[in-house]
């Protein structure tokens, strides 16, 4: 989609609050307004979303001339000082609830938190709006204004007035413009030279030139969601801490712990009792098994038998 202005021009009560203007902006880019404040932001800003008519020129979408409130329809203001800014004496809590209501979204206690918690803005629920570093500040109001899902083109109006980098707001832009929006960012020249942009200072006739685009971006497709890409915080939220991890200490064999098994071998031969003779006499083979040798056969006679024979002789003998 695409909205162009064609030589738009505002006509204030005595002086103009737009000179005639010239400007196009499509969905998926993004567009760096410059000039000097309090010469025709607000103007230009209403106009380009029709929420002003203009004394001249033509606003048209895709091409087509449509009434205000199409345009209406598909675009949002952020933080236009005095129309869509919020009361300072606010809550930020209370901004949630305001911004999802005006987007048509659920906006109960739960609700808020619920965003807030997914944005990492819990503990600052209780403060004021106008206490809210100005990056912050500026992308809470901008992801409130892409809540409604017909929104394709968007208005961050001078950002830079609440103090802080302009990268931080810059960034905010570019990711909203990567998630497929349109979106225009209005500053002022020493904001468009702080982000890199070679222009002079305004001098003379410069001091009452229109807002001119400076800078046009088409940022690539950002990796996270955009619901949470476009919401900077101040600090960048701490990493999960992992897992307290269970310390496993090698073991330590125990010194009252038996050594290993001796050899099995061994201890059967160990074990094993000294081979007995036979209750006969019969001498008893201790050759190991596997091997031959040849043995002196001896006397088998019972030793009893040899005995008693001995005692016999040696009787006769005494009576002769």
């Amino acid at each position: 989609m695409q909205i162009t202005l064609s030589g738009v021009r505002v006509q204030g009560r005595r002086d103009p609050m737009l000179e005639a203007t010239d400007l196009a902006w499509s969905t998926g880019e993004c567009l760096l307004v410059a000039g000097e404040p309090g010469h025709g932001h607000t103007a230009l800003a209403l106009v380009a979303t029709g929420r002003f008519v203009p004394s001249s020129g033509t606003v048209r979408l895709d091409g087509a001339a449509v009434p205000p409130s199409a345009l209406r329809a598909r675009t949002a203001v952020v933080d236009v000082p005095g129309i869509s800014e919020p009361d300072d004496a606010l809550s930020l809590a209370d901004v949630v609830a305001e911004g999802l209501a005006l987007a048509g979204r659920r906006s109960l206690p739960r609700d808020v938190t619920r965003w807030l918690e997914e944005r990492a803005l819990t503990e600052d629920r209780g403060r004021r709006v106008d206490q809210l570093p100005g990056v912050v500040r500026t992308a809470v109001l901008a992801a409130l204004a892409t809540e409604n899902p017909d929104v394709r083109f968007v208005v961050l109006t001078l950002p830079d007035r609440h103090g802080g980098e302009p990268s931080g707001w810059w960034e905010t832009a570019r990711t909203l413009a990567a998630s497929g929006l349109g979106v225009l960012v209005q500053c002022a020249r020493s904001s468009a030279r702080d982000l890199g942009v070679d222009l002079p200072p305004a001098r003379g006739a410069t001091l009452h030139e229109p807002p001119q685009v400076v800078l046009r971006e088409v940022p690539g497709t950002p990796e996270e969601p955009a619901a949470t890409a476009v919401l900077p915080v101040t600090a960048p939220a701490p990493d999960p801490e992992p897992e307290d991890e269970v310390e496993v200490e090698p073991e330590v064999e125990d010194e009252l712990e038996p050594s290993p098994d001796p050899d099995a071998r061994a201890e059967e031969e160990l074990d094993e009792p000294p081979a007995e003779s036979p209750g006969d006499g019969t001498p008893v083979d201790d050759t190991p098994a596997g091997t031959s040798a040849e043995y002196t056969p001896i006397d088998d006679t019972p030793i009893h038998d040899s005995l008693a024979a001995t005692s016999a002789d040696d009787a006769q003998e005494e009576a002769r």
